[in-house]
């Protein structure tokens, strides 16, 4: 009996490697992270150490805050008060939540005033707004993505396109989804969202912190400019993620004959550590936290350590209508979007970019 062919078939997955130096006036670091909106898991693991210092004990508790919303209907977005006291004087994200990029409508907000909308067939033919077909559609189109520049309609509040988003928001197709939302300012009150949305049932929310201690963990051994790895002399990239995943996820590491749950184990060459710190943040993490916990951990070898490098991830939501700035994200088999550094002593980095089988190559 033949195999049905969706069985047989693997989907595409792309891992983009790449290595640089943080001093370098052409590092792409701070770009790609930045430009990476809607992160849900951020991790970073230290070999050989057993306590987290004072400043990364800082930084994770400055992690959030970050905001939940119930039925928000989308006009909110569009009001003069809401673009002037949150888009124009910081960073504003919102992405939908209990929500399905593959079958539902799904909205994000972006720090850059645009409003993106991936909607069904149906929604996007009532709401009566200027789209284009989902690029992961196939023959039959059932998705679309709409978006909205809320710095255009804002200096142009009376302009048909206003009117007819308005219109179309309020009256037409009126929308509600529930929201997480996050604000990223400076010199502006902290109270400021939970009093704009309080008839909306806000809630704040901070991300949760787990910090762990591994004993005797066996790490493969890396060398800076040998990318690809070098037989019997040191691992590659690719080799490291798969590691690492099991590090973060708590899969046992030495394929024990017992062991029925993880056959894996860590790529060679290895070395042993006596203790590595792990930790891993979860909640709606926004891109300037990540950044100030990469600058940190690249002062971690401004004096004298025996670890010869340190790594930090970031996970996107499997769920969020983009990867990284404006590319079109979608669900397939599993949702992944992510990055990971590989920060060495002599601030030489590695950085890996992983994405699903719907999603464009990483930036």
């Amino acid at each position: 009996m033949a195999t049905p062919r969706r069985l047989t078939e693997v989907p595409r997955h792309l891992l983009v490697c790449e290595k640089s130096n943080f001093r370098h006036e052409k590092s792409r670091h701070r770009h790609l992270v930045e430009t990476h909106y809607h992160n849900y898991r951020v991790s970073f693991l230290i070999p050989e150490c057993g306590v987290l210092s004072r400043e990364l004990n800082s930084l994770l508790a400055e992690a959030g805050p970050y905001y939940s919303v119930k039925n928000l209907p989308l006009h909110e977005f569009i009001t003069h008060e809401f673009i002037t006291t949150f888009v124009k004087r910081g960073s504003c994200y919102a992405l939908t939540y209990n929500t399905r990029i593959d079958e539902d409508n799904t909205v994000a907000l972006l720090p850059t005033g645009k409003l993106i909308l991936s909607l069904d067939k149906d929604t996007y033919e009532e709401t009566g707004l200027q789209g284009r077909p989902s690029q992961y559609s196939g023959r039959k189109v059932m998705k679309f993505i709409v978006s909205i520049d809320l710095m255009d309609l804002s200096c142009n509040p009376g302009s048909k396109k206003y009117e007819r988003v308005s219109w179309s928001f309020r009256e037409k197709k009126p929308l509600k989804f529930d929201f997480l939302l996050a604000w990223h300012h400076t010199g502006a009150e902290e109270a400021a969202m939970t009093s704009y949305f309080c008839d909306y049932g806000i809630r704040e929310h901070q991300p949760r912190v787990a910090v762990s201690t591994l004993s005797d963990l066996q790490c493969p051994v890396l060398q800076s400019r040998e990318l690809g790895g070098q037989p019997a002399a040191a691992c590659g990239a690719p080799e490291l993620l798969d590691w690492l995943g099991a590090v973060f996820s708590g899969a046992e590491l030495n394929n024990e004959p017992h062991n029925f749950i993880s056959a894996y184990c860590c790529p060679q060459p290895s070395t042993v550590v006596a203790r590595a710190c792990v930790c891993t943040v979860t909640g709606f993490i926004l891109p300037e936290k990540v950044l100030l916990l990469l600058e940190q951990l690249c002062r971690y070898f401004d004096e004298p350590k025996l670890a010869p490098w340190v790594t930090l991830s970031a996970q996107g939501f499997a769920d969020s209508p983009v990867s990284w700035t404006e590319r079109e994200h979608g669900f397939r088999r599993g949702g992944e979007h992510l990055y990971n550094f590989v920060i060495f002593s002599d601030q030489d980095y590695w950085l890996q970019m992983a994405v699903g089988a719907n999603d464009d190559c990483p930036p």
